[in-house]
This record gives structure tokens, sequence and C-alpha cells, in this order.
């Protein structure tokens, strides 16, 4: 038995330039962290005593024969990918909803990876568990997804990821002073919009005008640079970073017409009529998750205006995808499992 925890993550500046399509041409830059929320992977040998031979449990009950009739896709490829010969029970739980922006989708694949490599008595690096899980999304689902959400779940921390043009990345943990991370945590707001959206048609409508919106790519990406820059000098003012993250809305909102709405501008505007200083849709956009950032002294008031919203609170995560359960007891009955292949795909 393995249990797998994966964190979600808050994505600040760069979203958008980690796609491919982008990258591979033009280089891109995030800033990210990794958030104490998780999606949990349980995960064991089925024994060979039943009708079916995998037993798949998230928001629906699957009982496959094979592989190749498991509808959930990412568990599909992984299985098919990594050559899974014997049946598995796999358990899922999560503790935000699927599909609302904070890289759910990403955390279960590489969650799913870990714990089967897990299984297999292997010890997976970080860097192979998000280029796999890259690889998988991309090439295998064919998901239109970027590269980042894999990456930070993977490693966790606060980061500045580079994606270079050959198609590999690079992590740098951001390194913040501990004064200044607490002004940090204690100016941002989660709220919980009330509704999900299916990602993979937002990014497709905000990669469609990628030639047309060249400038604002460039511009969000220079973002990065500078929110860095705000978090590693004291003597600025942290403010700034609010400000910044106002700045990226509203370059990110122009990129397609699906990434905002009413319902997420009347949302927004009410945060910063009652004094945050900015924010952001998280994901894709359409739904999801809003963040704020906001003096503490602002807080009260942002409450009382979205009361009818689900606040999330939210510290940092360090740890990224770990094993919290391993319990080899039966590790012989899977000695006829293929290791794990290299995919030498870096995003």
């Amino acid at each position: 038995m393995v249990i797998c925890q994966t964190p979600f993550r808050v994505s600040f500046f760069g979203g958008g330039t980690d796609y491919p399509l982008w990258y591979r041409e033009h280089g891109g830059s995030v800033l990210s962290t990794a958030i104490n929320k998780y999606g949990y992977i349980s995960c064991r040998l089925l024994p060979p005593f039943f009708d079916y031979k995998h037993r798949i449990v998230y928001s629906k009950i699957e009982l496959a024969k094979t592989t190749a009739d498991i509808i959930h896709p990412a568990v599909r490829n992984v299985f098919q990918y990594l050559d899974v010969q014997e049946g598995i029970e796999i358990h899922y739980d999560g503790d935000i909803p699927a599909q609302s922006g904070i890289g759910s989708s990403s955390s279960f694949t590489v969650g799913l990876i870990n714990a089967l490599c897990t299984l297999r008595g292997q010890v997976t690096s970080k860097q192979s568990l998000a280029e796999q899980a890259i690889h998988v999304e991309q090439n295998l689902i064919g998901e239109t997804v970027g590269s980042q959400d894999q990456i930070a779940a993977a490693y966790g921390g606060i980061n500045r990821i580079y994606f270079l043009q050959n198609g590999k990345f690079e992590v740098r943990p951001v390194i913040v002073p501990p004064v200044r991370l607490e002004q940090m945590r204690s100016r941002m707001l989660l709220f919980f919009t009330g509704f999900s959206r299916i990602a993979e048609t937002i990014a497709k409508s905000q990669i469609e005008n990628f030639d047309q919106r060249k400038n604002h790519l460039n511009r969000m990406m220079a973002m990065v640079d500078e929110a860095q820059g705000i978090l590693q000098n004291p003597s600025s003012d942290i403010n700034d970073f609010g400000i910044l993250l106002d700045e990226g809305w509203q370059l990110k909102r122009e990129l397609s017409n699906k990434v905002s709405n009413l319902q997420i501008d009347q949302i927004y505007e009410k945060g910063i009529r009652n004094g945050a200083t900015g924010g952001k849709i998280l994901g894709a956009g359409g739904g999801g998750f809003l963040l704020f950032f906001a003096p503490p002294e602002k807080h009260a008031a942002i409450r009382i205006a979205l009361s009818k919203l689900i606040e999330v609170p939210f510290d940092f995560d360090y740890g990224g995808s770990q094993v919290i359960l391993y319990r080899p007891d039966n590790l012989n009955m899977v000695s006829n499992l293929r290791p794990m292949r290299k995919t030498g795909n870096g995003g």
C-alpha cells in the first residue's frame, strides 16, 4: 500500500508563457508557489479475486477489466505508459474541487506516477516526476495544458521556473526573507467563486491568440522579474506585489474573452473596492479561485463583501509530491512490472 500527497499550486506571474507553443519560440518564465492543499492517492495491488482487474475511485467508481477499459484519461494513459500488468486499486481524495484553477489535474498525474513508482520500490526524482507528468498530459493525453503545474506539484516551494526553447526547464527556488514571507502570507486571501470550468477550452482560446498578444505575453513574462525583486528586497513596498498582480490580471483578461466573465469581474471589483491592491483568477480562468492581495486591516471588509463565497485559508508547501505511507508487504507481486521509462522530455 502506498499513499502519496501532492500539493496544488498558486501561480502569481508568467502564466501563459509556460505553454510549449510559446516557450519553444520565445522562452518562458513563471513565478508560483505550491500550497498546503493536497490531492491524495492511495494505491495498492488488487488481489485477483474479482471479475475486474482495476478499481479506480474518484468522483466516480470504475471497475475495469483491462487498462484500455479505464475511462479516466490520466489513469489510463499512465497505466499504459508504465506498462502496468498487475491489477491496481486507486483511491483519490482532494482538499479542493477539480477544475478550479489550482492545478489539481497535474497534481493528480504527478501523484499517480509517484505512487506507482513507489509501489515498484523505485525512487523517482522531482525532475523526473515533472517531466513524465508533462509528457503524459501533453503528448499522450494530448491536452492543451502548460508545463508549470506539473513542476510546482512535483517540487513544492516558491519557485521561479524557466522554460527553455529546447523544451527543458529550470527550477530556481525564490529565497524570501522570513519577515517578507510573513508580510506576503498575511496579505493573501483565496476565495472560491462557486463555479468550475473546463480549463482546456479556455486555454485553447488563449493559444489561438498568441500571435496577436505577443506584447501582452512579453510583458507578463517581464513581470516575473519585477515580482521577484519586490519579494527579495525588504526595502520595497510589499503592496507593490498586489499592484503588479492587478496589472497582470488586466493583461490576462485580454488574452481571450473566455478568461473572465461578468460574475468574475463583479467579484474582483468588490475585492478592489474594499481594499485589495490587486489579485487574479487562478489557472486558465472562467471560474475556480480568485486570489486577492490586500493589507491585513482590509481583510474584514473584503470578507464581508464576499461573504457568499467560500474562503480557503492556505499556506505555502515546501515538500512537493511526497509518499506519506509506504508498506512494501507484497512487493514480490510486482516483480514482473517493467521499470518506469525515461522520456527525455523536459517540457
